[in-house]
């Protein structure tokens, strides 16, 4: 099995990603009404890091396109995104954790930093094991790929829906559609 075998996966994966985070920006820009600190806070918690996640799928994309002279080296470069990935969570959970904006339920846990973690660790994962196991690493890229991908769409819709629903209503605007 050869990285062009993985063509048409990461033509599809990479593109949805950059589409995700444009549209993310789209969002963000047009609800920003000058939030309040505490919204920042929670934006720099939420919204930001599924930015991140989108971001790193992308990556990956390219970085399997590469025409590396060593194929191994891709799922390496890739385990290196993985690896920041991992660290930039760990960071990330310390400023959730101390944030005051938001209190997090369980289906955040899971959403913003279990999955997060699983599609990080796939990633980084992949890349340690390209050397014994280089057409496992590509299943792990992939898979690591595609849980950060649709987490970042269900975190997309989760912050957006919080913001046009929660926030929008306590600042007094109208109800959304459908409310009464």
């Amino acid at each position: 099995m050869s990285l062009a075998e993985w063509d048409s996966f990461y033509i599809i994966v990479g593109p949805s990603a950059g589409a995700l985070i444009g549209l993310q920006f789209v969002v963000m820009t047009l609800m920003a009404d000058r939030p309040s600190s505490t919204v920042a806070e929670a934006g720099r918690s939420f919204a930001t890091p599924t930015v991140m996640h989108l971001a790193a799928v992308l990556m990956v994309a390219a970085l399997v396109r590469v025409p590396w002279p060593i194929p191994e080296l891709a799922p390496w470069a890739c385990g290196t995104v993985g690896l920041g990935g991992l660290i930039y969570m760990c960071l990330l959970v310390v400023r959730m954790l101390h944030q005051s904006a938001y209190t997090m339920d369980n289906e955040d846990r899971f959403f913003h930093v279990l999955l997060p973690f699983l599609g990080y660790g796939a990633v980084a994962a992949a890349g340690g094991v390209a050397v014994s196991h280089f057409e496992l690493s590509l299943f792990g890229l992939g898979l690591g790929s595609l849980v950060l991908l649709f987490d970042g769409i269900h975190n997309a819709w989760d912050s957006i829906a919080w913001q046009v629903l929660v926030l929008r209503n306590k600042s007094g605007e109208t109800s959304p559609p459908g409310s009464s």
